[in-house]
């Protein structure tokens, strides 16, 4: 595998909503809701999207937002076939290399320990690793599942 990471740009929406199908067994309906694709274009436009390539295939993206001292990770999904590669590792480390100036802690939505992704899909363990820490619940998913903020420093 020959991943590359790249901004998004136009034509990676299809990419992206493909790896979207791949996670709405835990995060919810994406593929078909309009919305979602509407916010995967805003991110692209704004030049908010990371995307991992191996080739011409999209096989990881990173939706990314800043404000004031926060860098907040939005999205992150990595194709099933990649899982385990360091991929995800890769964009979030790209992600914080491009932070503002200014911008003193990362932080991200992921499952709460109750729901069935936060094993299955292994994304707490995933933060954990890059140095994340628990915080505050936030509200359910739109699944209903339960969600927790997580935490770190730059």
């Amino acid at each position: 595998m020959d991943v590359r990471i790249r901004t998004g740009r136009d034509g990676d929406a299809a990419g992206l909503v493909r790896l979207a199908g791949q996670v709405e067994r835990w995060f919810g309906a994406m593929v078909d809701e309009p919305g979602f694709h509407e916010a995967v274009e805003r991110q692209l436009d704004r030049g908010t999207a990371l995307v991992a390539t191996d080739g011409n295939r999209v096989v990881g993206g990173l939706l990314v937002g800043y404000e004031a001292s926060v860098c907040h990770l939005h999205w992150l999904v990595v194709d099933e076939s990649a899982r385990g590669a360091g991929v995800g590792r890769a964009l979030v480390a790209e992600a914080l290399a491009r932070c503002p100036d200014g911008v003193a802690s990362v932080e991200v939505v992921t499952f709460g320990a109750d729901h069935p992704g936060a094993v299955a899909g292994g994304a707490r363990v995933f933060y954990e690793r890059l140095g994340f820490s628990p915080a505050e619940a936030a509200g359910n998913g739109p699944e209903g599942g339960s969600r927790q903020v997580y935490r770190r420093g730059i």
